[in-house]
């Protein structure tokens, strides 16, 4: 038995149209957003009295998703420090594989990133980041050299 393929990250968020923009500004398309407080979902998270809004973003023509939940009840609950640093315990941050990477930092920028460290060259192969965005979520982004 194999794993048939990743569906979707979640990151739950306090500011859901700041981290929306700060997606699609990276390239991501939104797919949809609604609100959700079934049953069902309460009971496939363990949470009572669930009400969330979620957004589902996707890349253009690829498969998988970022999926974005602003809870309203219960109240999300902070885990770690917005600028936790990268050995943080956990999921500490997404890859995307980018076309220009000087362009997409600049973009991002306008959307509150900041570099997490600098902009490095591996071998001649990669160049790589990581950015910071809103509600501290970390973007690893790779520039293919050819």
């Amino acid at each position: 038995m194999a794993i048939q393929r990743m569906d979707n990250v979640l990151i739950v968020v306090e500011d859901l149209d700041t981290v929306i923009a700060f997606f699609v500004e990276l390239g991501m398309e939104l797919e949809g957003r609604f609100p959700l407080d079934e049953r069902w979902a309460a009971r496939v998270i363990g949470l009572d009295d669930v009400r969330q809004e979620v957004a589902m973003l996707r890349i253009p023509d690829c498969p998988g998703r970022v999926e974005l939940a602003q809870f309203r009840t219960p109240k999300a609950v902070a885990g770690v420090p917005d600028d936790a640093p990268s050995n943080t315990l956990g999921i500490r941050r997404i890859m995307f594989a980018v076309d220009d990477i000087d362009d997409t930092v600049a973009r991002l920028r306008t959307h509150g990133a900041e570099l997490v460290g600098a902009i490095e060259q591996y071998e001649n192969v990669y160049r790589l980041c990581y950015v910071r965005g809103p509600e501290g979520i970390v973007v690893g982004l790779a520039e293919e050299l050819r």
